[in-house]
């Protein structure tokens, strides 16, 4: 297992989405880099490779995974792992990321990004199975803290220790989603900061940014409002404890114009470029 040289991208970059191809395309704006989700692109050809070809001149890339599963105890998916094998050596992607999550039986694939007992016993699969991962794609994979509305009674660590034990005992790097953050220490009344404090500052290789509804009894991440006034603060904070990082404005869902994701990354740059990190 290797870490990938990647360039030195300390900036901000956005989903590359379908109803912005063309207008990317055409205008080329100054972003940092482009993130795709992989399983979009497991296919060999069509309109997403044609525009991904494209922009890959000009952007460097992030591939993001929804379907790996790593907490499932079904079976690795050997023939996945093999079509993202394929898409890293065709697009070359600076980082490869996936979630600290479960979405399969054995029988059923749920297509969901579920929540872990943070358990020892949890922590020594999930382990295991990023590590499988990661010899089977010879290279550093990411994994992201997900989103959470439910805590397993018998959990008996912190969420934030789970994931940086998994980035100890892995040497994989992580994704963190400062929004995720936010929302499940609301959900689950915690300090976000703590969260923050206890990631690893070496491991993080990228950060998400995004929105949620608030309408409801708890948070839900939607991936389909503008970064809220709190997540930005909190995300001030990361950067002041992890330096400058990639940081991606993920938007999933009621997707805006592309103006309105240039302008988030242009706020996250701002605060990149105003805030130097501190001493731990």
């Amino acid at each position: 297992m290797t870490r990938p040289d990647a360039p030195s991208i300390r900036s901000a970059g956005i989903g590359l989405r379908a109803p912005h191809y063309r207008e990317l395309c055409d205008s080329i704006p100054a972003l940092g880099w482009l993130e795709v989700h992989s399983e979009n692109f497991f296919g060999e050809g069509g309109q997403p490779h044609f525009f991904l070809r494209k922009l890959r001149e000009h952007y460097p890339l992030s591939l993001h995974g929804v379907g790996l599963g790593l907490g499932s105890v079904a079976a690795l998916d050997t023939a996945h792992l093999a079509k993202l094998k394929t898409l890293i050596a065709r697009y070359q992607p600076f980082v490869v990321s996936d979630h600290v999550c479960w979405g399969a039986t054995p029988n059923r694939h749920l297509n969901d990004l579920l929540p872990l007992p943070y358990t020892e016993e949890a922590l020594m699969h999930f382990c295991q199975r990023v590590s499988e991962t990661q010899d089977a794609l010879g290279r550093q994979i990411l994994v992201e803290n997900v989103s959470s509305y439910l805590r397993y009674s018998h959990s008996t660590i912190a969420e934030w220790e789970f994931v940086a034990a998994t980035a100890r005992h892995t040497g994989c790097g992580l994704l963190l989603d400062v929004n995720n953050v936010y929302v499940n220490a609301i959900n689950h009344g915690f300090d976000a900061r703590c969260y923050i404090d206890a990631m690893p500052r070496d491991a993080v290789q990228e950060i998400h940014l995004a929105g949620f509804d608030d309408s409801g009894p708890c948070l839900i991440d939607t991936h389909g409002t503008p970064v809220c006034d709190a997540v930005w603060s909190l995300y001030e904070y990361t950067i002041q404890r992890m330096g400058d990082t990639p940081t991606l404005i993920e938007w999933d869902t009621d997707i805006p114009p592309l103006a309105t994701l240039l302008q988030h990354a242009e706020k996250a740059n701002a605060i990149m470029g105003h805030t130097h990190a501190q001493p731990a």
